[in-house]
């Protein structure tokens, strides 16, 4: 007799064999998928496993842009995830930053001043009515959302590429909390990945850098390790025993980043956001502190976007970190947080 080593198949097999068997090949297949995820995986995260389900190919057209797919993931726990991430970018409540560079609408400024000479004052978002006015550079990628206080104002125009760069203003007293959702987007929904490098499937960085000046035009905050930091989308990963967690650290930093050419059959991991984590009273203390990246790591000297505004961007006295989680890689949500004393 040949030895059969593929279980699916014998399971199969025997429930062919079998009068009674009412599973069929496809249900012990996922059956088999479930249980290896959660005898390798131990953290506190929902596990899902191969492609999403596409909802929307794309929420964005742009020019030599990529396509911006949404999509949902069946965990192996039975719980459903929007991915990359439950985004606001179709929501007409909560307003568009205004441009600093961006190829694709083809508004593209020289400098910070020229940009900002071009708006009217119907971009600023008030939060307090006596409050002082507060200019934001954002450079992400690839998406932001902006809280105030738990009050939206502003997300990013280009949810995935070409690169962009954007201005946003608000009233507020201080002291304030910036709350930011940070997307990296994905090509292959729920994968993590895009096609790159000559590779279907290759892991995207994310890496997102900010700068904050008062109505004087002082620097009153860039991000920095000072920021909180909590990751809530990990993908593509291949064998799951390579992400663990230490307290509230999500840990991947010895799971594989390598492209490939066939990523169908690799994991994802999906955290539950906290439905007030916006909020200026939200406790964030047990959040890691943010990673901080070079500009060549996230690989932004060649993009004008961001070398345009290297005098906001690399100030001499207040020079900017780009942050993220432990993983600029493989985590695609990340949300940041801190307080402008």
């Amino acid at each position: 007799m040949i030895p059969i080593k593929n279980t699916s198949l014998l399971l199969a097999l025997i429930c062919i064999t079998m009068v009674n068997c009412k599973n069929s090949d496809k249900t012990v297949q996922t059956d088999t998928t479930a249980q290896t995820a959660t005898n390798v995986y131990n953290g506190t995260a929902s596990v899902s496993q191969g492609p999403a389900t596409v909802v929307t190919e794309n929420i964005f057209e742009c020019d030599r842009g990529r396509e911006a797919p949404i999509g949902t993931s069946v965990a192996t726990d039975g719980s459903t995830w929007t991915v990359p991430a439950l985004v606001n970018f179709t929501d007409e409540n909560f307003p568009f930053a205004s441009d600093l560079f961006n190829p694709c609408t083809k508004v593209e400024y020289a400098s910070a001043d020229e940009a900002l000479a071009a708006l009217n004052g119907t971009d600023i978002v008030e939060i307090d009515q006596d409050g002082e006015m507060i200019t934001a550079y954002v450079f992400a990628d690839n998406y932001f959302e902006m809280y105030i206080n738990g009050i939206p104002v502003g997300k990013d125009n280009v949810p995935f590429t070409q690169f962009n760069s954007n201005i946003v203003r608000f009233k507020v007293n201080k002291p304030f909390t910036i709350a930011m959702k940070l997307v990296d987007w994905e090509e292959n929904s729920g994968l993590g990945s895009e096609a790159n490098r000559g590779q279907a499937f290759h892991p995207g960085d994310g890496g997102m850098l900010g700068v904050f000046k008062d109505a004087k035009g002082e620097i009153i905050a860039t991000t920095d390790a000072n920021w909180k930091a909590q990751t809530f989308y990990t993908a593509p990963l291949r064998d799951l025993s390579c992400a663990s967690e230490e307290g509230s650290l999500r840990l991947s930093d010895t799971c594989s980043t390598e492209d490939s050419n066939d990523g169908t059959s690799y994991y994802a991991l999906h955290w539950k956001t906290p439905t007030n984590w916006q909020s200026a009273d939200f406790d964030d203390s047990e959040w890691p502190n943010a990673s901080e990246y070079a500009n060549e790591v996230i690989g932004v000297d060649n993009k004008p976007s961001y070398t345009n505004f290297t005098d906001v961007f690399d100030n001499n006295s207040a020079d900017a970190k780009f942050i993220w989680s432990t993983n600029v890689i493989l985590d695609n949500e990340v949300l940041v947080r801190y307080i402008v004393e």
